[in-house]
């Protein structure tokens, strides 16, 4: 008989929502993204109120969110970037030195008589060291996501790492639970052949509940398929999800499992800073700690580098993935369990985590002044011979651009063309709607719109008139406008918004005309049915 208790809302669930709540408002204020607010939330709840997360309800929320995720993830990911030299090559190397580097330094921390780490064992030192050398998955993605980053370079390349060492996770655990896959696992390599059907599947699904049902059903099908052959569940949301990747349908089905997967991720968030009540001593070695992720970041950008990525891939790649993963808590409880390491290590490492949290988010919000400002330093560890895919593009004369070619930024393009407007060319993050879009013969580049160094490259040649942008986020499109006007463009800028406070906003960073994807659209609607009447009833 299933079991329907976890789901019952009790007064702490009630608490820890509103809780949540309030701090993700308050985060937003101050400019920072809600899960840092609920990160504090979590923390707050565990020292005030203990009882507010008692209950399988958040732990359940958790799961699901982090499945989804994956799902999610899997959808936008081309498997051929792990195959880069740019993935697998620095994650190793990033894994190696990092597990070196800690593992000293915790060594040193323990000789100065720190009494968590003044009688660890060398072998529980290096467990540690191999638990802080990863980057938090969900964190970064959802970083990536609120920057609309998910499909840029820099963005691949850090799914592609934080994937490889997700892998290595898999194998720890397998190898610490002594659980391993069966023989029945070899059976998993047919979901690959069967995409075809999901696909079809896929297709066939209207745009209501069905495809959000659908979306369910593949996550947490794959998800337990996965647990029933030994292999982490995680895995297997994340390579259905990479099974339908490519497909027409894929990012509809994508932006259709948004709200839920944002909504039960917010128990992720909390469950961290609900491990427990930090001590004195706690809060000082996570303080020691937390500084060492943005270490981390800085190797990151000299592997980037020496893999031949352009200064601005390379430094947003290392910034993305500057902090620690929620890894390090599976590890400290693996390692509670076994005896290997004190209960207060799940304390200090919940604690480093939301610290490394923080500071991630306030780089993300502060990575492009941050980068001007360094890149005469950092100019010196740029290779004279860049990747094919990191190399900048021109726009060749043209006089009209559409940034973000995806439904509206498409039909934009082709009104334009119509026209006979000369000089016409698009511009697209994702390489699979560009490679959509030279097939069907229009012209269509491949760049990151927030990249002042693209921008940098077009706007010094003097040809563009008009820029308009189609982006389906406010604050991607707010960072195009500011990169145009840093970089003295004078010409035209139309953007397109879903609602009137973000017209306002868009039009006070400098866009002439604002067109409102609802309002407006219901204009163009009667115009071109007012044309196409007329056409049809005899002249008199």
């Amino acid at each position: 008989m299933i079991d329907y208790d976890w789901v019952a809302i009790g007064s702490g669930e009630v608490v820890w929502l509103a809780v949540a709540f309030g701090f993700g408002l308050l985060a937003r204020t101050v400019g920072l993204p809600p899960l840092v607010g609920y990160l504090a939330a979590g923390f707050v709840l565990g020292a005030a109120y203990p009882g507010a997360a008692e209950g399988p309800l958040l732990d359940k929320l958790s799961d699901l969110g982090i499945t989804l995720l994956l799902f999610t993830v899997g959808l936008k990911l081309n498997l051929g970037t792990l195959a880069r030299p740019q993935v697998w090559s620095v994650a190793m190397l990033h894994m190696l030195i990092t597990v070196a580097v800690l593992f000293a330094f915790l060594g040193g921390l323990g000789t100065l008589g720190l009494p968590l780490l003044a009688q660890q064992e060398p072998e529980t030192q290096l467990l540690l060291a191999f638990a802080l050398s990863f980057s938090s998955t969900v964190f970064v993605v959802k970083l990536l996501e609120e920057r609309a980053a998910v499909t840029a370079l820099y963005g691949r390349l850090a799914i592609g790492v934080l994937l490889m060492q997700d892998v290595a996770a898999v194998v720890f655990l397998a190898a610490a639970s002594g659980k391993v896959p069966t023989v029945w696992s070899l059976l998993l390599l047919l979901l690959f052949p069967a995409r075809h059907i999901l696909g079809r599947v896929l297709a066939f699904l209207g745009h209501g509940e069905l495809l959000i049902l659908y979306g369910f059903v593949l996550a947490l099908g794959g998800a337990e398929l996965f647990e029933s052959v030994g292999v982490k569940g995680d895995i297997g949301a994340l390579v259905v999800g990479v099974c339908l990747a490519g497909h027409s349908r894929a990012e509809e089905l994508s932006k259709a499992m948004l709200s839920f997967k944002d909504l039960f991720l917010l128990s992720f968030f909390l469950s961290i800073g609900l491990a427990g009540v930090p001590s004195l001593m706690a809060v000082g070695v996570a303080a020691l700690l937390a500084p060492l992720a943005v270490a981390k970041a800085a190797l990151f950008f000299g592997l980037f580098s020496l893999h031949r990525l352009r200064l601005r891939t390379a430094f947003q790649g290392a910034l993305s993935l500057a902090n620690y993963s929620e890894f390090g808590l599976i590890v400290a409880a693996v390692g509670v369990a076994n005896g290997w390491l004190d209960a207060a290590w799940l304390v200090l490492l919940a604690l480093s985590l939301a610290f490394s949290f923080l500071l991630s988010a306030l780089g993300a919000r502060y990575s492009e002044p941050v980068y001007r400002t360094l890149k005469p330093a950092l100019r010196r560890f740029e290779r004279q011979t860049l990747t094919t895919e990191d190399q900048l593009l021109t726009l060749d004369g043209a006089k009209v651009a559409v940034v973000g070619m995806g439904g509206v930024g498409s039909g934009a393009y082709d009104a334009l063309a119509a026209e006979g407007k000369l000089g016409l060319v698009g511009v697209d993050l994702d390489p699979v709607t560009v490679a959509s879009h030279t097939a069907a013969q229009r012209r269509v580049l491949r760049g990151d719109p927030t990249d002042p160094d693209f921008w940098d490259r077009i706007v010094d040649s003097h040809t563009l008139d008009l820029v308009l942008i189609a982006l389906p986020k406010l604050s991607t499109t707010l960072d195009v406008i500011e990169r145009l006007s840093e970089l003295g463009y004078d010409g035209e800028i139309a953007a397109t918004c879903r609602f009137e406070d973000e017209a306002e906003a868009l039009r006070q960073a400098g866009a002439s005309t604002v067109f409102n994807l609802y309002d407006d659209a219901g204009v163009a609607f009667v115009a071109r049915a007012e044309g196409q009447l007329a056409a049809l009833l005899p002249t008199p």
